[in-house]
C-alpha cells in the first residue's frame, strides 16, 4: 500500500529540508551528494557519487532505509550491509516518526549509514 496523499506531503517537506540541510558543499556535489526517495511504504537516503571506474555514469548507493508499518504506527529502521542486503537497525529497530529517524542517522553510533 502506498503513502496516503496527506502523508507524502508531509514526508516530502521533511525530507527535502533534511535533504538541504545535510548536502555537501556546493564544489564538491560532482564527486558526493545525498538523495532520498520513496517507494511503497518506505524511504531510502541513498549517496549519489560516480561509478568508481567510468566517472562519467553517476550511481545512487542505498545506506537507510525507513519502512512504515501502519498497524503499529512506526518506522522500521535499517541499514545497508556490504553484501548489499538490509538488516535491521539492532540499536534502534523502530521509531515513531521520521525525524527521530534522521536524528539517528546524523549520529550514527555505530557506523552502520556511513560508515
Amino acid at each position: 500500500m502506498a503513502f496516503k496523499e496527506t502523508q507524502l506531503k508531509e514526508i516530502t517537506a521533511l525530507m527535502d529540508a533534511y535533504i538541504a540541510d545535510h548536502r555537501p558543499p556546493e564544489e564538491i556535489r560532482k564527486q558526493l551528494d545525498i538523495g532520498w526517495r520513496y517507494d511503497k511504504q518506505s524511504i531510502y537516503l541513498f549517496e549519489i557519487r560516480p561509478q568508481w571506474n567510468n566517472k562519467s555514469i553517476i550511481k545512487n548507493y542505498d545506506f537507510a532505509k525507513a519502512t512504515w508499518v501502519e498497524s503499529k504506527k512506526q518506522w522500521n529502521i535499517y541499514w545497508m550491509r556490504g553484501n548489499l542486503k538490509w538488516y535491521s537497525y539492532d540499536p534502534l529497530p523502530w521509531v515513531v516518526n521520521l525525524q527521530r529517524f534522521l536524528l539517528e542517522i546524523e549520529s550514527d553510533p555505530y557506523g552502520c549509514f556511513r560508515g
